[in-house]
């Protein structure tokens, strides 16, 4: 049987900025904080709300080591490991301390654009050089091109190291066709926060979240009563974060997510570029709908 530790709320963390342009291992560590008292079941380091295309080897270890420190083994941990050239991500794989982690996150290739059976070969080539699990993540908007339902089944049904999907592809569909298809242990996990109530409903396991960060209590929550198929009472949470969620995204992530942890004291909204603030319109609407929110 395949890892089944990742149902629920899982938090891409994001990677605070000081304002000379440093990691602020203060903030990260007391968001760390925030997401234990928010009762959320995992963090995901590294990942595209971390920034992690902007980091340095140097940086990117500060941020594992802060979060290993701050986390303590409360809540399990993903490290993201991803990229589009397929060696190099085997590379870096192997070069790393996983022993930390539950689990690799690692992003489809993206700007190569490759076909079905590239994307099959890469995932097959990262599975053979670890014994760790992998979350495959397809996000088609930032990469290019759509890893299809069936290429997914049929990853999952022939490495077994590769144990769910973060579906980030929008699509209703094509993740209702996975989780007809894929074998029965294999996890389907919403990579887009306010699908995530519609994708459980459907069978998938929970969320990989961007709006976790900030509100982590309410939406982990949402999570567990949804997996409960409690869906009365995870509508009224759902629903309640709607709009800030849609605000998240207006303008880019993880502008919109660093800007709204600013509101609420638990980090600055500094970004590295090309990565720029969201516009006064998207602040304004944060900023009232945070402030109106309960």
């Amino acid at each position: 049987m395949r890892n089944n530790n990742l149902k629920g709320t899982g938090v891409a963390i994001v990677t605070p900025f000081t304002k000379k342009g440093n990691v602020d291992t203060a903030a990260l560590t007391n968001i760390v904080k925030h997401l234990h008292s928010g009762k959320v079941e995992y963090i995901v380091i590294l990942g595209t709300t971390g920034e992690t295309a902007t980091l340095s080897k140097e940086e990117k270890q500060l941020v594992i080591d802060t979060v290993i420190k701050a986390n303590a083994n409360k809540l399990r941990l993903v490290l993201g490991i991803g990229g589009n050239n397929t060696a190099e991500v085997v590379e870096t794989i192997k070069k790393t301390d996983l022993k930390p982690f539950e689990a690799i996150l690692s992003v489809a290739p993206y700007y190569n654009k490759p076909n079905q059976e590239g994307y099959y070969q890469h995932y097959k080539t990262i599975s053979q050089a670890t014994k760790k699990d992998i979350i495959l993540y397809n996000v088609p908007g930032r990469t290019g091109s759509n890893v299809t339902w069936e290429t997914q089944v049929r990853i999952a049904k022939d490495f077994k190291n590769i144990v769910a999907t973060k579906e980030a592809s929008g699509s209703i569909e094509q993740i209702m066709k996975i989780i007809k298809h894929k074998p029965k242990d294999f996890s389907v996990i919403s990579g887009d926060d306010n699908l995530t109530l519609a994708v459980i409903a459907a069978g998938g396991d929970g969320v990989i979240s961007v709006v976790a960060n900030a509100f982590p209590k309410d939406y982990s929550e949402m999570v567990r009563l949804s997996l409960k198929h409690k869906f009365t009472e995870a509508q009224k949470l759902h629903y309640g974060l709607l709009d800030i969620t849609d605000q998240l995204f207006a303008d880019g992530n993880p502008g919109g997510i660093k800007y709204a942890l600013s509101l609420l004291k638990k980090c600055e909204s500094y970004l590295r570029l090309p990565l720029c603030e969201p516009s006064d319109k998207v602040k304004q609407a944060l900023k009232q709908l945070i402030k109106n929110y309960k």
